[in-house]
């Protein structure tokens, strides 16, 4: 599947401020299952960028901004082969299709971060939320435990938009009974590692039908290791595994250190007007049509 993704982001203020550096991060992470054709990113105003790769392997442009100004534009433009059409073509290993399992020492130590919770007051809350999907001295197929969770989070919480930065904890989601798609990834993740499985949290968009518009700007999921398979993406927002429709940009232990772009400026404090976001994630053949919209996120 050939998909093209455009994505602008204009942040306006009322007089010329000065910006900080910038840590942009909207290149999908390549693979064998993704391919990036060609790429595009234009920033204004005048500035110096340098490419790294950050601890998760992530691909960022850290920009220097060389004059000050009243508008703050990025434009990435990015033509994609994805290759990953079945999510469910994968075998786990023998001693993970049941959980609850362990991980082999040799991985272990590598997954270590992974399982760690974030939010430690939130566990208590989290950990009895989780006992209708399973009790200590059972035993279930791992990935129906996960499709279960998964499916819930999707059918029974309502789906906000929210535009202020930041995740919200999963306590307060289960408390609102709603939230964002990251907030569902949070959540998601976090549950995950109270049952002492790897997870983390990915950022990217998703190509998606015209009907399912949310107005938002990027897409947000989790990811679980799983022996024999690897990281596997699940959508809690969808309800969905993660398949060819999605397009892994950042991933993270720590939900907060995903967002697609992130910076300071001096100035005023009232000198921030807003912020634009359109994002266009379409199948190549179809860039001039209107048969698809933004992903929710």
């Amino acid at each position: 599947m050939k998909i093209r993704i455009q994505h602008r982001t204009t942040y306006r203020y009322k007089q010329r401020v000065e910006f900080g550096p910038h840590l942009i991060m909207v290149r999908p992470r390549e693979g064998h299952d993704l391919h990036i054709e060609s790429s595009i990113l234009e920033i204004t105003p005048a500035h110096n960028i340098h490419w790294l790769r950050d601890v998760n392997g992530n691909s960022i442009a850290k920009v220097d901004f060389t004059e000050p100004a009243d508008q703050l534009m990025i434009y990435s433009e990015l033509v994609l082969q994805h290759y990953d059409t079945n999510p469910l073509d994968f075998q786990l290993d023998e001693s993970a299709v049941n959980y609850p399992f362990v991980y082999q020492p040799g991985s272990k130590s590598e997954l270590a971060a992974f399982t760690h919770i974030i939010y430690p007051k939130d566990a208590d809350i989290l950990s009895n939320w989780l006992t209708q999907f399973w009790k200590p001295g059972e035993i279930i197929e791992t990935m129906t435990l996960l499709q279960n969770l998964n499916q819930h989070i999707h059918d029974t919480f309502t789906y906000q938009r929210r535009d202020e930065p930041g995740v919200q904890t999963p306590a307060v989601t289960l408390k609102n009974n709603s939230g964002s798609c990251r907030d569902f990834a949070t959540l998601f993740v976090e549950a995950c590692r109270c049952w002492g499985l790897a997870a983390r949290f990915v950022s990217g968009y998703m190509l998606c039908e015209a009907t399912e518009a949310g107005g938002a700007s990027t897409h947000a999921w989790a990811e679980v290791y799983l022996p024999g398979a690897g990281w596997k993406g699940f959508d809690p927002t969808s309800g969905i595994l993660i398949g060819a429709q999605h397009v892994a940009v950042a991933t993270s232990r720590d939900p907060e250190k995903a967002s697609p772009i992130a910076g300071t400026y001096t100035g005023p404090a009232d000198a921030a007007l807003g912020i634009e976001v359109d994002v266009r994630v379409v199948a190549d053949d179809a860039v001039e049509s209107d048969a698809t919209v933004p992903a929710v996120g």
